[in-house]
C-alpha cells in the first residue's frame, strides 16, 4: 500500500493523489479507485516493480482475474517437476 502511494503518478507528479485516487487495504486485497485516466497497465506495471524489489518476482506472478483487476499467483513448479521425473523413468 505504501509502495503504491509513493509510486503513483497523477498529472505526471509522484505523491500526487490528492482526492482523485483512493488506495484501500482489506486483509488481503488492496483496492485502487481512480476519478481521473487511469491505466491498468500502469498498475500491473507497478505490481512487478514492487516484486522485483522484493526479489519475489521468482515466485509469483501478475495475473488478470478479470476486466478490472489483478492478482498475485505462485509459478506452477510442481507441474515442471512432475516432467522431469517422467522424462528420467
Amino acid at each position: 500500500e505504501k509502495f503504491l502511494h509513493e509510486r503513483i503518478k497523477v498529472d505526471g507528479k509522484t505523491n500526487n493523489l490528492s482526492n482523485r485516487v483512493t488506495i484501500e487495504r482489506n486483509k488481503s486485497k488492496i483496492t485502487v479507485v481512480a476519478d481521473c485516466k487511469f491505466c491498468k497497465r500502469y498498475l500491473k506495471y507497478l505490481a512487478k516493480k514492487y516484486l522485483k524489489k522484493h526479489n519475489l518476482r521468482d515466485w509469483l506472478r501478475v495475473v488478470a482475474n478479470g476486466k478490472d483487476s489483478y492478482e498475485l499467483r505462485y509459478f506452477q513448479i510442481n507441474n515442471e517437476e512432475d516432467e522431469d521425473e517422467e522424462d528420467n523413468e
